[in-house]
């Protein structure tokens, strides 16, 4: 099978967990939407070329040539990513600062992780893992706090509850009316 097949089908799978994600908390619409960017030619050619099946072809793009094409074409054109939401700050000593997402991009970037997660850890996947990236990562120091805080506290019912309990708790209590 060639790489590009390959990446073909991580994408489409990583797609449709996180469609069937969104699906459970209500967010049909961003459940459709979701990394529609994947399959333009100047995220899916790098996407094809390094391809490996264990992480983001967008880290080796970065690692041989010291950025990726690819990483900023995509989050410039998806809101769940909290990069989307970095800006200046009014504040012209604090520089570039992490703006408050609205929640429902939180809740998509928390589907997207578990994706994500699932995706690259295949059957060694626990409910744990989404919570350990992201404590591992640069993003809680980039991400305004109160995405961050609920980012982390829906990690970690995941990590402690599961799936269905952390969904339908999304559901019924922080999404109702709130979208």
């Amino acid at each position: 099978m060639t790489k590009w097949y390959k990446h073909l089908k991580t994408i489409n799978n990583h797609k449709r967990m996180v469609m069937k994600y969104c699906f459970k908390v209500g967010l049909y619409k961003q459940g459709l939407l979701h990394d529609l960017s994947k399959y333009s030619y100047t995220e899916f050619s790098v996407g094809a070329k390094y391809y490996q099946g264990t992480r983001s072809p967008n880290d080796a793009e970065r690692e041989d040539k010291g950025y990726s094409g690819a990483w900023l074409h995509h989050k410039g054109r998806n809101k769940h990513h909290l990069e989307y939401w970095i800006d200046y700050s009014s504040n012209r000593s604090e520089g570039l600062v992490g703006c408050r997402m609205p929640v429902k991009y939180v809740v998509e970037m928390f589907c997207d992780r578990i994706a994500a997660s699932r995706n690259y850890n295949k059957d060694n996947y626990t409910d744990a893992m989404p919570l350990e990236y992201f404590e591992k990562g640069r993003s809680k120091t980039l991400l305004h706090p109160e995405s961050a805080e609920l980012l982390y506290s829906l990690l970690l019912m995941l990590k402690e509850k599961g799936e269905d309990e952390t969904f339908m708790y999304i559901r019924k209590n922080i999404l109702h009316n709130k979208k």
